[in-house]
């Protein structure tokens, strides 16, 4: 395994961690924005009313994204063991 595979690895390896967390951090910040903007124009400022929003939303990406982050994850560590197995085959 030369250096231009290991980079590939990385590569692949960034590439599914955006995958992987994209959805969530994603459905956190959108509701953390409203959340914030509520807060503002009502000045009322409890951290609990951005905090439970917030683990709703997060809970929810995880039912809606869950499918697609497990087979990402999947898809990729059958890559990356194919990959273990034919460096140590050789």
């Amino acid at each position: 395994m030369n250096e231009g595979d290991v980079a590939n690895v990385m590569r692949e390896t960034i590439i599914v961690l955006l995958k992987l967390g994209g959805p969530v951090l994603i459905a956190a910040l959108i509701v953390g924005v409203a959340m914030s903007l509520i807060q503002a124009v009502t000045q009322i400022n409890e951290p609990t009313l951005a905090f439970v929003p917030k683990v709703a939303a997060i809970c929810g990406a995880f039912l809606v994204a869950g499918p697609f982050m497990l087979a990402t994850l999947t898809d990729y560590m059958r890559a990356l063991f194919d990959r273990v197995i034919a460096v140590g085959g050789s």
